[in-house]
């Protein structure tokens, strides 16, 4: 079987109970960056194998590892925060195990954008789930499409490009339009700020920002 295995998206102690016996008992764990899930497993005294699975190798690795799985072996996927194939690697290997018979199963856990649009105050019984923008083709071409939507728009973005995408949604859903940026989930400087697309644009241009971003939109 395949484990797909969420990990903390800041909080260390935010791993499951059923997670972290998981990793105990499988006879090797996939990780996205060995180094960054070397401190995890360390900390929960977790000696299992790791072995690297990313966006760079996972189309030369992945018959390796269905034929590992097909020997009767399990194994867990990980990544370096969050639920595996969310934004992260994951769907590739979950469809070769499928199409082999392998079973998959994916343990419930964190994941950065249901907290982010929990804590946003924006309604959520609704909502579009993009992800990352495209850096440069297409780019445009999403946020006029998302421009349209009635739901809610979930975005994740990068420190460095926040403002940019502020400045994008400003121009393509209008300087009124409500948001809400979510950074450092679970950790000590953990912050959700609500305000329009205006405010916000002003706001982090003053200020700054580090950390992994989500970005919560409201519908048109």
């Amino acid at each position: 079987m395949l484990y797909l295995v969420p990990t903390p998206v800041g909080n260390l102690s935010d791993m499951t109970l059923r997670s972290i016996e998981t990793l105990k008992n499988v006879s090797v764990v996939y990780a996205e960056d060995t180094r960054t899930s070397g401190v995890l497993l360390k900390h929960y005294n977790i000696e299992t194998p790791l072995r690297s699975y990313h966006n760079f190798n996972e189309h030369k690795i992945v018959d390796q590892i269905i034929e590992y799985l097909s020997l009767g072996k399990d194994a867990a996927l990980i990544t370096d925060a969050g639920t595996p194939s969310i934004s992260d690697p994951g769907f590739l290997l979950v469809r070769a195990c499928i199409k082999a018979g392998i079973k998959v199963t994916c343990l419930p856990g964190p994941t950065a954008f249901v907290p982010a649009l929990a804590m946003s105050g924006i309604p959520s019984e609704k909502f579009y789930f993009e992800g990352f923008l495209p850096h440069k083709k297409g780019r445009q071409t999403r946020h006029k499409f998302l421009a349209t939507l009635e739901c809610t728009i979930v975005l994740y973005e990068s420190p460095f490009r926040l403002v940019k995408c502020l400045e994008e949604l400003k121009e393509f859903c209008g300087e009124g339009r409500l948001a809400c940026v979510v950074r450092e989930i679970s950790k000590i400087y953990e912050e959700a700020k609500t305000d329009t697309v205006q405010n916000l644009i002003e706001h982090y241009k003053a200020k700054g920002v580090k950390g992994e971003i989500v970005i919560i939109v409201e519908g048109r």
